[in-house]
């Protein structure tokens, strides 16, 4: 995401995904289309913790980051926890939501 490499997300990202930011909640194309234009840069993120948990063909990771963003031109350095479920399909892992939920930086995530 930080080298809005939108061609390799496209990939990773299921048609049917979603995505849900402080600001909003949107699709697939959508969210492409808003790295592509850098309306939201996610230039990096730190990772302070994950949790990675697995049922038959489905994943879930946890994370407690600190992201560094560009969010229509202004600097943004915010804590969250990002949940990312993702589906088996083939052989390949599809990602089929990205949920940025803000949090204190005392935040833990149950292990």
């Amino acid at each position: 995401m930080s080298d809005k490499n939108v061609d390799k997300l496209a990939s990773l990202f299921h048609d049917k995904a979603k995505f849900v930011h402080m600001s909003g909640t949107w699709k697939k194309d959508e969210e492409l289309e808003i790295i592509k234009t850098g309306s939201i840069w996610y230039k990096k993120a730190d990772v302070h913790d994950a949790v990675v948990e697995i049922v038959g063909d489905v994943a879930v990771v946890w994370s407690r980051i600190t992201l560094t963003a560009v969010v229509r031109g202004n600097d943004a350095v915010t804590q969250f926890t990002v949940t990312e479920p993702y589906k088996k399909v083939g052989k390949e892992w599809k990602l089929l939501a990205l949920t940025f939920s803000s949090v204190r930086d005392t935040h833990k995530i149950k292990h």
